[in-house]
């Protein structure tokens, strides 16, 4: 049933693609969120739906006539120098050749992604359908997993779906927390048209935060936490959201199990949990992979190559500051960074991490920047609004990935995008118009100069 309702809609998906870019764009995040062909069965399981939306959507924009310009900024500048770093680091791999350059072409792919989202998202509308292709698709697994979690009294175990970039439970609750601003910034420009939307909405946040809660993922809880202090700081409904977090915090005690409660305790212990710790020896490692090959590091998943590994487990003992507890490096295969910095610095040195870093902090600066711009010349309420719920979901990746091997997510490059849009595109316009009153009557047009009053002649005949 699933497999026909897909292969319906998919000709009507790729006729608004051909019409429109910015649909392209949406969709083509929509499925690298959602994962179409995890859902589906048969043939319908069989068609790349990322690559074919992918090339309608190129294709769309080369034949769009409309084409807005392209202004990449300081943040699109600095992506595109960390993409040639990674580009190089790549060609001086240490690793394992054949994984380095498929990794290098998955980025390849992200940064298409931000490329065009900057080349065809221009305005409100835009910006707003690629959020609710973004809500419709980690909102709607938060929320299909989120009630089995509720169903089951706390018994469920969510986690994302297999061979998906997101399968791991810990990159999941990431993606719920980065997602949930966005549910804040559509229920406050929607929630009024409708009771059914804004009740489906407030839905949403509240099984995102469970879906959180549910995967049982540490690292989502210590982000969710940060980034509802954060967004309670940030909020102009300060009652209304305190009311909303009671109810969930209430109505949560009657389902969290106690296998969860003693999860989230050894946060407070992480020097004495020892999956924390294993963490902490890949960090020296990737650490020490940075000082043997500080400019380009090892490349694209180099210390998940075993032979590396080995060889820079020779070096632990030589930097004794860098504490690891009792545990060593294991001896019988190799370990993630499970950190995003940690990862950027061992498959690309210091150098890469500079730029990685950049990146982050740049587009966090320049959406606070969009954001106060924008109320002080008293633009739409909706600019200062989107650009705060970017920055949330920056900083909630950058809590949150501190424990996570997820540098180079589909999703915070699109993020990246839609900052550029609103700085090159978005606050222009609105400057722009903010200097042209609406209220203000059009110059009255200049008078025309009175022709000479010519004498009538004496000889009317010479008028001829």
């Amino acid at each position: 049933m699933r497999d026909l309702l897909l292969l319906c809609l998919l000709p009507v998906m790729l006729y608004a693609m051909a019409q429109r870019p910015f649909i392209a764009a949406g969709m083509w995040l929509w499925t690298a969120m959602f994962f179409p062909n995890g859902w589906v069965y048969g043939i319908a399981g069989s068609i790349r739906y990322n690559l074919l939306f992918t090339f309608v959507g190129f294709l769309s924009y080369l034949a769009y006539k409309h084409k807005p310009k392209v202004e990449l900024g300081g943040v699109g500048a600095l992506i595109l120098l960390f993409f040639a770093w990674t580009t190089l680091s790549s060609v001086t791999t240490i690793g394992n050749p054949d994984v380095t350059w498929e990794y290098w072409n998955r980025f390849f792919k992200v940064i298409m992604l931000f490329l065009f989202v900057v080349l065809t998202i221009r305005d409100k509308l835009h910006i707003d359908f690629m959020l609710w292709c973004l809500v419709l698709s980690i909102g709607f697994y938060a929320n299909l997993e989120a009630l089995k979690y509720l169903v089951s009294g706390g018994g469920h175990k969510i986690v994302g779906l297999p061979t998906h970039v997101l399968g791991d439970r810990n990159d999941l609750a990431l993606a719920f927390c980065m997602t949930l601003p966005f549910c804040y910034y559509l229920l406050a420009e929607y929630g009024r048209l409708s009771k059914a939307l804004r009740f489906g909405l407030l839905c949403t946040m509240a099984f995102v935060v469970i879906a959180v809660v549910g995967t049982q993922s540490r690292g989502g809880f210590v982000a969710l936490t940060v980034l509802g202090a954060y967004l309670y700081l940030k909020s102009d409904r300060k009652i209304l959201l305190s009311i909303f977090i009671a109810v969930l915090v209430a109505g949560m005690s009657y389902v969290v199990s106690s296998d969860w409660s003693s999860r989230i305790d050894t946060i407070g212990e992480a020097d004495q949990d020892q999956s924390f710790m294993t963490r902490v020896v890949a960090w020296k490692i990737s650490f020490i992979m940075a000082m043997n090959h500080p400019f380009f590091g090892g490349g694209f998943k180099s210390l998940e190559y075993f032979p590396v590994w080995q060889e820079m487990s020779r070096e632990f003992f030589s930097y004794p500051w860098f504490h690891t507890g009792d545990l060593l490096p294991n001896a019988n295969y190799a370990r993630a960074a499970h950190s995003i910095y940690f990862q950027v610095l061992s498959d690309h040195g210091f150098g890469g991490l500079a730029l990685f870093v950049g990146c982050l902090g740049l587009s966090f600066y320049k959406a606070r920047q969009v954001a106060v711009r924008a109320r002080r010349i008293g633009a739409e309420p909706w600019i200062a609004n989107v650009a705060t719920m970017l920055q949330l979901s920056i900083f909630a990746y950058a809590v949150g990935g501190a424990a996570l091997s997820l540098a180079y997510f589909d999703l915070i490059f699109a993020l990246f995008g839609l900052v550029v849009v609103l700085e090159k595109r978005v606050l222009p316009a609105a400057i722009a118009a903010a200097a042209i009153p609406a209220h203000a009557a059009p110059p009255a047009p200049a008078p025309t100069p009175a022709r000479p009053a010519v004498a009538p002649s004496r000889h009317p005949e010479r008028l001829s």
